[in-house]
């Protein structure tokens, strides 16, 4: 591909963002990090894991962001009684016609371009296993029979950070199979006078769809042809490395309060974000500001805290900022 077509799709590919980041803005406000994260996430062919506080406004994201791409939507309320055939489907008795009874798989809301999985620490193991194996592999398997999954297909799931009764929290390998994970802060006083302007007046707020499937794939397909150099690309495998207490790189702090750190998936992750963040910011390649910033939402969740770093509240963030801090700047 010229450098001049790269330009051109890059071009593009920051024409629909903003159009999506604009839309979304109608209905969410504030928290630009947030949507940014969920934003690359849905381009990259990821999923994300929302953290919040109730009120916080993770549903309201999730519908928005629907509404922007011309694709269908479902929501899955997840609770301790949600059995896995009500997220995949199962096979039901149906007549035909001429009298005959046959089975016919029925799909499930799993089945939707976007799924929003609320408050997916409250499903069941074995209902948290079969959705997130199913966002892995991009299908599903009924019987012996298995079905693809719809491209683009994202899901959002969400999780409150203080709930803990009744609760089922996710394992590190299912936390694993997120991109990202983004936290959703408490709205300040200018956020919140914007939200009670929108939602306690007499005018309705109508999102627009800017955007198609086939479109979001393209925007994936532009991420992973932005050049990222060699050293950089060390420098992301070094930085991930140091989040591991097995690892030379690793800080004091990660050697005394991690059990183990991210894998492989999570420098895919920094990658991808890398990349997405230089085309946002109007470069053709990505850089190592790139990397640094991309860190927290790929891999706090990837760091998987021993007894002692439970005990003492540490956070992976904290560490995070620690390994950067440690790491020589080029």
């Amino acid at each position: 591909m010229s450098i001049a077509n790269l330009e051109e799709r890059l071009d593009r590919f920051r024409g629909r963002f903003e159009k999506m980041r604009r839309e979304i803005g109608k209905a969410f406000v504030g928290q630009e990090s947030v949507v940014e994260g969920v934003l690359t996430a849905l381009a990259a062919g990821g999923h994300v894991l929302l953290e919040g506080l109730p009120g916080t406004g993770k549903t309201t994201l999730a519908r928005a962001l629907a509404n922007v791409v011309d694709v269908s939507f479902q929501r899955i309320q997840c609770t301790p009684d949600l059995m896995t055939a009500d997220i995949i489907g199962t096979y039901v008795i149906m007549e035909t016609p001429q009298g005959r009874r046959t089975f016919e798989f029925q799909r499930g809301p799993l089945f939707a371009n976007i799924v929003l999985a609320d408050h997916v620490s409250r499903a069941m193991p074995k209902t948290q296993s079969a959705l997130l194996e199913a966002m892995d592999d991009a299908r599903v398997t009924v019987s012996t029979e298995s079905f693809e999954l719809p491209r683009p297909h994202f899901v959002i799931a969400t999780q409150n950070p203080l709930e803990a009764e009744g609760t089922f929290p996710l394992p590190d390998a299912q936390l694993d199979r997120f991109l990202f994970k983004l936290t959703i802060k408490r709205a300040d006083a200018s956020d919140l006078e914007q939200i009670l302007d929108r939602t306690t007046e007499a005018a309705t707020v109508t999102i627009q769809p800017v955007l198609t499937g086939a479109e979001v794939l393209e925007m994936g397909a532009c991420i992973r042809q932005v050049p990222i150099a060699a050293d950089l690309r060390r420098q992301a495998i070094g930085l991930v490395l140091a989040t591991d207490p097995g690892q030379a790189g690793a800080p004091d702090a990660v050697r005394q309060y991690v059990r183990h750190g991210a894998g492989p998936r999570g420098a895919q992750a920094v990658i991808l974000a890398a990349k997405a963040k230089a085309i946002l910011a109007g470069r053709g390649e990505a850089a190592a500001a790139d990397i640094r910033q991309a860190l927290p939402m790929a891999l706090r969740h990837r760091i998987s805290l021993n007894y002692e770093g439970l005990a003492e509240g540490i956070a992976p963030d904290a560490l995070l900022d620690r390994i950067v801090a440690k790491w020589p700047a080029r």
